[in-house]
């Protein structure tokens, strides 16, 4: 009689981040809009006439995709951003175009750092970042709220102190 063994499926981790985070990704995501379209204007007024028309379909053309990619964007990472912790691991997926999963052992975590630039801080959000003895760097869990991320934060120091066969 022959056995099979079926490798366990790896599914999403359970936890979303912040419904803020969709507005924060929006408003940083339109600021560099705002800049790129800001420069288009300030070279249409600027331009003696002889290119007015290719300026207008170009400052056009920024506009339609500066609207789509602030459509689509926010909600689209907020779908695929999504984190979990469990007595063994911290699993966290990222990305809206390209798509990562990482798992860190509590065993083998050596820091717990969180961030918050100015956006983040305006939003209330706050950016955890898992760091291993692991080659492909850390694991970052983005978007947060303020207070789940210090929870989380606390959680995992305390697991990852009383881990046992540290392989780090």
């Amino acid at each position: 009689m022959q056995t099979t063994t079926r490798k366990p499926a790896l599914r999403p981790p359970a936890n979303q981040v912040s419904r803020r985070a969709v507005r924060y990704w929006t408003a940083r995501a339109a600021v560099g809009w705002l800049v790129l379209t800001a420069g288009q204007v300030l070279w249409l007024v600027l331009d003696d006439g002889d290119a007015v028309t290719a300026h207008v379909v170009g400052l056009a053309v920024t506009v339609v995709l500066a609207a789509a990619h602030l459509a689509v964007m926010p909600r689209w990472r907020f779908a695929v951003h999504r984190w979990e912790t469990t007595a063994d691991v911290v699993y966290a997926q990222s990305g809206w175009v390209d798509r990562e999963r990482r798992l860190a052992p509590m065993s083998r975590i050596q820091t717990v750092d969180t961030h918050q630039g100015l956006f983040e801080r305006a939003f209330r959000l706050t950016n955890i970042t898992v760091t291993t003895a692991s080659a492909r760097g850390p694991i970052r869990i983005h978007a947060l709220d303020d207070a789940i991320a210090e929870d989380l934060v606390a959680e995992i120091t305390a697991r990852a102190g009383v881990a046992q066969d540290d392989a780090t």
